[in-house]
């Protein structure tokens, strides 16, 4: 082998090296529909056609993914809402969102069928099961736009037997999960409200990093959030086998009917896609959802919310 071929060859293997930066990403829960863009990206070869090697993190009922990413445990993780980003603001942690995966929370309200609730305005005063999260989380703005009560909360401990037994039980839910769980194994179709089509503006989903990897690595961070973006619009509206495949695989408790359940509720109620938009976050959105929040006594009417996220690296199209 001529020394010209030998270099050409080691420079080609070390272009190579470079090419495929280690990624790591953890995810707020277990693998489901919900992280199906994700999952998508990996198994079609989308992170690696953008030189990226991603390793994902399912998270679990134990998994913190804001000390994971505070601590740089992981690359980048999913803040489930923007409650996160805001908690960081407020914390002056060193992270910031660089994409939203949802447009729209998944965060519901669940019901049987009854006469006398209609609205979540017609809960006011009643029962309702909600998590200690949702405490610091949706509860106050819930009690603000609709007048809410402390004593009207109930522990829920994310399993829906206690409803299913209680035909006057109200409870918290995900769009794609305690819906279908409380049609199977109740046999009927709750009524289910979504907050965000109820007046609720937050962000969801989101993909956060430290903003030590943005200084020294922002092609890693443009990478991910282009690659991302392409497998949630491939996940929806190609062929989700390839992702599904991997999301059983990490989750055995995931079924067919449970993925197909919930790739119909993100495209029924354009969760991901708005409008063809993926991934999108405005400063006009975030300002509203500061209002919203800031009247709710949550956060300081003038907390400085820009600083929790970045819009330079989503693509030109979403903006």
């Amino acid at each position: 082998m001529s020394r010209i071929l030998a270099l050409a060859l080691s420079l080609l293997v070390a272009f190579q090296a470079r090419a495929n930066d280690a990624v790591t990403f953890a995810t707020d829960w277990k693998a489901q529909a919900e992280h199906g863009g994700f999952y998508q990206a990996l198994a079609t070869g989308l992170y690696a056609k953008y030189g990226l090697d991603v390793k994902i993190h399912q998270g679990g009922p134990q998994t913190n993914t804001s000390q994971l990413i505070a601590t740089g445990a992981v690359d980048f993780a999913m803040a489930s809402n923007a409650f996160f980003i805001a908690n960081f603001v407020q914390a002056k942690a060193p992270v910031v969102a660089v994409m939203a995966s949802f447009q729209k929370d998944p965060q519901v309200l669940i019901t049987h069928p009854r006469d006398d609730v209609r609205s979540i305005a017609d809960m006011r005063g009643k029962p309702i099961m909600v998590s200690t999260d949702t405490k610091t989380a949706f509860w106050p703005w819930l009690q603000k736009k609709y007048g809410f009560a402390d004593t009207q909360i109930r522990p829920y401990t994310f399993n829906v037997a206690p409803f299913l037994v209680d035909k006057s039980a109200i409870q918290e839910g995900y769009l794609g999960s305690e819906p279908f769980q409380i049609e199977r194994a109740g046999g009927f179709l709750p009524q289910v409200f979504l907050l965000a089509d109820n007046g609720y503006p937050g962000y969801a989903a989101m993909i956060v990093t430290q903003t030590k990897t943005i200084d020294q690595r922002p092609e890693i961070v443009r990478a991910f959030v282009a690659a991302s973006i392409e497998g949630w619009r491939d996940y929806l509206h190609g062929d989700p086998t390839p992702a599904n495949k991997l999301i059983k695989a990490a989750n055995p408790e995931m079924t067919d009917e449970l993925l197909a359940y919930g790739i119909k509720q993100l495209k029924d109620h354009e969760i991901v896609d708005a409008g063809g938009r993926i991934g999108v976050m405005t400063d006009a959105r975030w300002a509203d959802w500061l209002n919203e929040m800031s009247q709710t006594g949550l956060y300081p009417a003038d907390l400085p919310i820009k600083t929790g996220y970045r819009l330079d690296f989503l693509p030109a199209s979403t903006n």
